[in-house]
This record gives C-alpha cells, sequence and structure tokens, in this order.
C-alpha cells in the first residue's frame, strides 16, 4: 500500500517537558466511492454502436476477446448484456494516453446510477449510484408566455410540469393557458450532482384562473385508487380527460354547417380535429370496452369505445391501432389504442375525435365530464387536517 507521511506534536508534560514527535501513516490511496482510482486513469468517452454486442464493444474499447467473453459470463447478476443501448454513452479508463491498457468502463444506466466494469485485474462488475438528496421545494409561476419557460424562470425544475399535468389533468386545459393563470406548488424533489433527477412527491398544489382556485391535496386513502382532491374532498380525477392526445391546434371545431376540405360540401362535422403529428400516440378519453377497431370508410382507421351507458367515443383517421386493440377489449383511461394519421378522407395528419351522449353528438370541448367517487365520509376530516397543513406550509414557504 502507498503511504505518505504525516508528523503530529503531541505537547505533553512527561518528564522534563519537552515536545514529543510522533510519526504516523496516512493512507493515500483511499478508493472513491465509485470503486476504483479513477485520478490515476486516462478517460476516453465513447458510445455504444448500433448493432454492436457487450463483447464486441468490450474488444473494441481495448480488451481481449477471450477475456471479453469471461466477463460476460460473471456479470449476469449485475447487468444484463442484452439490454445494452445503442448510442448510450459510456466512458472507458485506461493506464495512459496511448490506450495501453484498458482498465474500466463506466456504463450510466441513468444520471444516478451506472455499471462499472472491471476489465484487467480482475473480471467483474459491481453498480455504482451517486449520492441523492431529498429536497422540499416551493414553486410560485405566474403565466407570461408558456408554462416551459415561466417554470425555469420562477426557478423551478420543468420536471415539475410532467407531476403538475397528471394531477390537473381533469382540471386545467394545459393546451389553453392564458396570461395570468398562476400554479403554486409544495413538493419533494430529488437532487442528483446540482441537478434535479426527479420530482417525487407532489404534496399540495393549487391552480388560480382569476378569482377561480382548483386545490390539489394529496390524501392517500390506501386503496390504490385517487390519491388528489379538492378541499371538498371531490376527486380530481374525472370520468374523462381533457383531450385524447398532446396537439399543436384544433384545425376544425364541432359544427353542424362544415364546408368538407375535401368533397367541398356543407354537412354536419360533429367533432373535434385535433392537428398532431402523424404517429402522435392518441390515448382512451376514459375507461371502457372498445365496441369496433377497423377500418371506417372515410373516416379511415376507426376505433369506438363504450364508457358507460350514458358515453361513447370515437378516434378516427388512426395510422395504426396499438398492440391488442380489438373489438371487446377493456381500456383504462390514458392507455395509448392508436397513432395518429390520415386514413381514410383526410388533408393530412390529425384525429378526427367525437363524443355521443345517449347516442346524440356533443361537442367535446364543452363535455362537463363526472367526476369520479369523492373521499371516503370518514377520511373527510382527516383530509381537512391536512389540507390546513399544507396551507400553512405552503404559506411559510412562500415567505421565505
Amino acid at each position: 500500500m502507498l503511504a505518505g507521511a504525516c508528523t503530529l506534536l503531541l505537547a505533553a508534560s512527561c518528564g522534563r517537558g519537552k515536545t514529543a514527535e510522533l510519526e504516523v501513516e496516512e493512507p493515500l490511496d483511499t478508493i472513491p466511492a465509485i470503486g476504483f482510482r479513477f485520478m490515476d486513469l486516462v478517460e476516453f468517452d465513447s458510445e455504444v454502436r448500433s448493432g454492436e454486442t457487450f463483447g464486441s464493444m468490450m474488444t473494441r474499447l481495448g480488451m481481449n476477446p477471450d477475456s471479453a467473453y469471461v466477463l460476460t459470463q460473471r456479470i449476469d447478476s449485475v447487468f444484463d448484456v442484452r439490454k445494452l443501448r445503442a448510442q448510450n454513452a459510456l466512458q472507458a479508463y485506461y493506464t495512459d494516453s496511448l490506450r495501453t491498457e484498458l482498465k474500466y468502463v463506466v456504463y450510466p444506466r441513468s444520471r444516478v446510477s451506472s455499471v462499472i466494469f472491471s476489465c484487467a485485474d480482475s473480471l467483474k462488475a459491481w453498480v455504482y449510484d451517486k449520492p441523492v438528496t431529498r429536497e422540499q421545494k416551493y414553486a410560485d409561476v405566474i403565466i407570461t408566455s408558456s408554462l416551459w419557460n415561466d417554470m425555469k424562470a420562477a426557478g423551478a425544475s420543468p420536471l415539475l410540469i410532467v407531476s403538475l399535468e397528471d394531477v390537473f389533468a381533469w382540471s386545467v386545459d394545459f393546451f389553453g393557458l392564458q396570461e395570468g393563470d398562476r400554479f403554486r406548488a409544495v413538493y419533494c424533489q430529488s437532487v442528483c450532482e446540482d441537478d434535479v433527477v426527479s420530482i417525487d412527491t407532489l404534496k399540495y398544489a393549487v391552480f388560480s384562473r382569476g378569482e377561480k382556485q382548483v386545490h390539489a391535496i394529496r390524501f392517500d386513502q390506501g386503496d390504490g385508487g385517487n390519491k388528489y382532491w379538492t378541499d371538498k374532498g371531490e376527486s380530481l380525477k374525472k370520468a374523462f380527460l381533457k383531450a385524447p392526445l398532446q396537439f399543436t391546434r384544433i384545425s376544425s371545431g364541432f359544427s353542424y354547417h362544415r364546408k368538407h376540405p375535401v368533397t367541398g360540401k356543407v354537412k354536419p362535422h360533429t367533432a373535434v380535429d385535433y392537428a398532431a403529428p402523424a404517429g402522435t400516440p392518441v390515448v382512451a378519453l376514459g375507461d371502457g370496452t372498445v365496441l369496433s377497431a377497423g377500418w371506417a370508410g372515410g373516416g379511415g382507421n376507426t376505433i369506438k369505445i363504450k364508457h358507460n351507458a350514458t358515453y361513447t367515443t370515437g378516434y378516427l383517421h388512426l395510422s395504426r391501432f396499438a398492440k391488442g386493440i380489438k373489438s371487446g377489449v377493456h381500456v383504462r383511461q390514458g392507455q395509448t389504442i392508436g397513432y395518429v394519421g390520415s386514413t381514410g378522407v383526410s388533408t393530412g395528419p390529425h384525429l378526427d375525435f367525437r363524443v355521443w351522449k345517449n347516442g346524440t353528438p356533443v361537442n367535446p370541448l364543452t363535455l362537463d365530464s363526472p367526476s369520479a367517487e369523492p373521499i371516503r365520509t370518514q377520511n373527510k376530516p382527516l383530509l381537512d387536517s391536512v389540507f390546513v397543513e399544507y396551507k400553512a406550509l405552503m404559506d411559510s414557504l412562500s415567505r421565505k
């Protein structure tokens, strides 16, 4: 073991009061948390090439083919070589800049976790997870341009947008946000090397538009169901989503007198056309059973879903159906059922989306979706106390 000498002066009243000198050894070859002394080696950046196997990759980086084979056999409990991802970045560490001997390869699986392969002295692998800290945060975002830009301007991670969209999916039209709309949130996030890697828990959030407020209070009843409630104990989850896809714009609205862009005839268009790139996933507006999934003449590839005794939805001009989607299959709200296309009589990629209430077409944009079940009566007092606690927490954090 390499070591250096460190001198300690110990003042002591021993004998004649002389100062005693004692030499102790302090190790200089401490192994970093990653598992090897990378600072003593030369690093080269690379990536997994398309069609490359684990063995061929290690051989390309400088490993002996026989050793690469042995390493492959030894690491199956740590890393599945079949899950090697093309274009995944990696770092190779050599003894010198001439790449004389490959010592280690670091394969990042995420922003936090990496697999380390020892390629020389001992053939083995282990997982290294970087230290992660958990922080409680408060965000106050007022819309002036876009939620993404305003979130960053407020000093919050854009990852928070995903959590807000999940919670308010049934109450807020994120494609129709207006200047002055406001989101406030208390949440926990995980941070690794000064980067936010995840939003862990959204505890409490409020969406405001003018005098209107929508509260989202996290309270888990332990039944595997809804976890977010209004201050009145109503479920934030509705029977239907606001829209069945992420769209760029509404290209045609609900009308009984529309001139068809292809035929030129004036006829009812009891649907909303959502313009979106071809291949955009289309999801079920709510839980239900697929009535049909097939070719429907001018509607092209079409899916119809019966949600309950009252509501049925239709999805037209799809490029293709998602795997397993066919008549009689039960689907869940938000489940991908198909992909945007331009099949049938269509001028370009879009989703023709329709809703029927008791067999009569209704405007999807004005659909008043019924709520899911409210919180259990016995849990309402607990929700009230959690609401008071979270409101006080938000107020205190907002003053910091």
